[in-house]
C-alpha cells in the first residue's frame, strides 16, 4: 500500500532531483522515497544518541577505564 504525498521544494532542489531521476532511469518518487527513508533512520538515531547521552543512569566511562576493559 501506498500514499500519495504532494510536497514543494524549491526549483534548484526539484532541478536536481529531475537530473538524477534521468541519469539514474528511475523516477523522482524513488529517489525521494529513499532520500526520506534515510532521513528517518538517522533521526531515529539522532534521538537514541541524545537520549542515551541525557541519561543520568548510563554510567560515564574514560578512556584510560575504556582502556583497561578492553585490554588495550
Amino acid at each position: 500500500m501506498s500514499t500519495a504525498l504532494s510536497v514543494r521544494i524549491p526549483d534548484d532542489l526539484a532541478s536536481r532531483l529531475s537530473e538524477i531521476a534521468k541519469e539514474t532511469e528511475r523516477p523522482k518518487s524513488f529517489h525521494i522515497q529513499k532520500a526520506l527513508e534515510s532521513y528517518l533512520t538517522e533521526i531515529a538515531e539522532l534521538q537514541v544518541a541524545y537520549d542515551r547521552l541525557h541519561d543520568t543512569t548510563d554510567p560515564v566511562i574514560s578512556i584510560k577505564g575504556m582502556r583497561k576493559e578492553l585490554e588495550l
